[in-house]
């Protein structure tokens, strides 16, 4: 399966995701990418775009990559939910289990080294825990073999403008240094990499 295959499936939106907006956003990028960051769930700017990260804080995350020299060209983008929930809220539980077969799919194409989810949301999914990102953010973790590093969501950025030493900028600013050291320092891609994800389920 590619993943132009994988976008006309995931354009049939389950029952479970019927309060979510109708509008596909599945997710953008280098389709043999090393590293492959994940959101929570499309916002207003996203659904009317159908693109990931377009609106302040897709801008403001372009910035945080290229501050370290990674062009958002040679990444992957996208959502655990791949539809917008209203008001903007997080996605259920339950939205999370009827769309999580679709990232997990993306991976499975994409066989990524290096995972980095933004927040809490993605953060608690692959981490399997209820521990907040101010505590798991800027740590290496694993996922079915996968390194995962995760940041603050660029939304939180925004809404911490300081760049005082100690500020989410700050920290962030130096948790791009080392992942940029970590992604650096990858070896060539396994293409016979196989992702196990039977057990993966959801985690709330």
């Amino acid at each position: 399966m590619t993943l132009a295959d994988l976008e006309r499936l995931a354009a049939e939106r389950p029952e479970a995701l019927h309060e979510l907006s109708e509008n596909l956003v599945f997710g953008e990028g280098n389709p043999d990418a090393q590293l492959v960051l994940v959101g929570e769930a499309p916002g207003e700017d996203e659904d009317l775009s159908g693109r990931p990260f377009v609106g302040r804080a897709g801008q403001l995350l372009d910035k945080v990559l290229a501050s370290v020299g990674i062009d958002r060209d040679e990444v992957y983008i996208t959502n655990i939910v791949k539809f917008r929930p209203p008001d903007n809220r997080n996605p259920r539980p339950e939205e999370v289990a009827a769309g999580e077969w679709v990232l997990l799919e993306q991976l499975k194409i994409i066989k990524p080294q290096i995972i980095v989810p933004l927040g809490n949301v993605p953060t608690q999914y692959f981490l399997h825990t209820k521990e907040g990102i101010t505590k798991t953010r800027g740590k290496w973790h694993e996922w079915h073999d996968i390194q995962v590093f995760p940041l603050f969501h660029p939304a939180y950025l925004l809404r911490n403008a300081s760049r005082e030493r100690g500020a989410p900028k700050w920290i962030t600013w130096n948790d791009m240094k080392e992942l940029k050291r970590a992604l650096d320092a990858l070896p060539p891609k396994d293409h016979a990499f196989h992702l196990d994800t039977a057990e993966q389920g959801a985690l709330f």
